[in-house]
């Protein structure tokens, strides 16, 4: 057992060492990466992808979607479920969605948590659950040898279908959620985040935290995990992702294997439209921390927006993280104010949020938030220069194939793909289309997104700016 473990985790090591997709962005079999580099060299033309993806696609018996790439070049298969049960479906429950991710492998109606576990370490399998605002996410990785797969299926799905929720567990999963909560609330930064989302989003669901408050996590009982669960873990509400060595066929009666061991059930509820702020506001939280934590901010796009491309490349040029952007220019090599300030675009279902954030000094918050503001205001005017523009796009193009590298990138990919309605030639014409974009793409994108006239700032420190 020792050496088939070991086994695994070479090959776990070398799919994934190269890189993972951003968390904000789970944005596809592995690539040679070599290959791709190549396309740096042509910087004027569309980079000549040497392999299709080639993702194929169908829906189950009973109303699973499917997602599939073949690749045969490791001995290994990813699944990935992602299901329409994220935060944003708790209601007045925050951290229901949080807390039966959590639970899932607890126990079921024949298995222990125990006996969970063993069965998946028998076949040197890795499990994991996690839920987000979005969406609950249920990853499995195993070695593709049936003799290894097979046992492997047949417990995720009894996880997945058949969770039971024991009070027991539900006791202990309640006191590792109140320690959870005594964390963030001594965390500047983590409550500068719930009050961006709560100001941000007023009554929607992305409102609230995922993980849930004191309050809201105090009214849950065993009860709801159970009504939640039988609603939303269900085939028609489920995409399922599939990356590895095996194929069509056995793709398909695996994802037959999974998906009906679940009730058909029916799809989550369309998410309310996002209201955009009527006018700029400012939220101050009174905190002892040495540094004033900000972040302002706006809803920006949902997935499968147009201006995406465009948005993306001038958010690399803004405040993208490299040392390169306009702000990191301004706010820290030139007047010292912050370690490091970022901006970016979170796309989800409803519309995600455009946010700038940044620690400093109290003493310098105004005039840090007068340079952003400054600068967010020159870059929506004149937008950026063909020298900007070109480095940005070598930056996205240069980094491109390490989010790729791996079948554990490709399947969130896939996931997102699924999940969100995306293209299915959506990987292999990313950089086509990102160096398409123009300065007069990124301006006019930029001014239908983000209003300087209706920002939210908010700020956690000592001392209102």
């Amino acid at each position: 057992m020792k050496r088939l473990i070991a086994f695994l985790a070479v090959f776990t090591f070398s799919g994934t060492a190269l890189a993972e997709p951003h968390e904000s962005a789970p944005e596809a079999g592995p690539v040679t990466s070599l290959e791709r580099l190549e396309s740096l060299k042509e910087m004027t033309g569309v980079p000549k992808l040497r392999r299709s993806f080639a993702i194929q696609h169908w829906t189950t018996t009973n109303g699973a979607r499917v997602y599939f790439v073949e690749a045969q070049e490791l001995p290994l298969l990813d699944v990935r479920l992602v299901f329409d049960a994220g935060g944003a479906r708790d209601g007045d429950l925050g951290g229901l969605a949080s807390v039966t991710s959590r639970m899932l492998d607890e126990g079921t109606t024949t298995r222990d948590t125990a006996a969970i576990a063993r069965g998946f370490e028998m076949v040197g399998a890795e499990f994991g659950a996690s839920s987000y605002r979005d969406m609950a996410v249920v990853e499995l990785r195993v070695l593709s040898d049936p003799a290894f797969r097979e046992p492997a299926v047949d417990v995720l799905a009894d996880v997945v279908a058949r969770a039971q929720f024991p009070a027991d567990s539900y006791a202990r999963a309640q006191k590792s959620s109140e320690i959870g909560q005594q964390q963030q609330e001594q965390s500047p930064s983590a409550l500068a985040g719930r009050l961006f989302y709560k100001g941000l989003y007023g009554e929607h669901p992305y409102a609230h935290p995922p993980s849930g408050t004191r309050e809201s996590l105090a009214r849950i009982r065993r009860e709801d995990l159970v009504a939640f669960h039988s609603r939303y873990y269900v085939a028609r509400n489920l995409t399922l992702a599939l990356v590895g060595a095996i194929s069509r066929t056995e793709a398909e009666a695996l994802a037959e294997k999974i998906s009906t061991a679940l009730p058909a059930g029916a799809p989550a509820d369309p998410l309310a439209e996002v209201k955009r702020l009527r006018k700029s506001k400012t939220i101050h939280f009174e905190f002892p921390s040495a540094q004033t934590h900000i972040l302002m901010g706006a809803p920006g796009i949902r997935y499968g927006d147009p201006d995406y491309y465009a948005l993306m490349v001038g958010n690399e040029i803004l405040g993208g993280g490299s040392f390169t952007s306009r702000l990191m220019k301004e706010l820290r090599q030139r007047r010292g104010f912050t370690y490091g300030v970022y901006s970016s675009f979170q796309q989800m279902r409803a519309e995600g949020p455009f946010q700038i954030s940044l620690s400093t000094r109290a003493d310098q918050t105004p005039e840090a938030l007068r340079v952003i503001r400054a600068e967010l205001a020159g870059f929506l005017r004149k937008g950026p220069t063909d020298d900007e523009l070109r480095e940005a796009k070598a930056s996205i193009v240069g980094s491109f194939p390490l989010t790729t590298a791996s079948n554990k990138s490709i399947i969130g990919y896939l996931g997102a793909i699924g999940f969100y309605g995306l293209p299915l030639d959506y990987i292999d014409r990313y950089l086509e289309r990102v160096q398409g974009v123009s300065a007069a793409d990124v301006r006019k994108a930029f001014s239908r997104h983000v209003e300087p006239d209706r920002l939210l700032v908010v700020t956690v420190g000592q001392g209102k700016p």
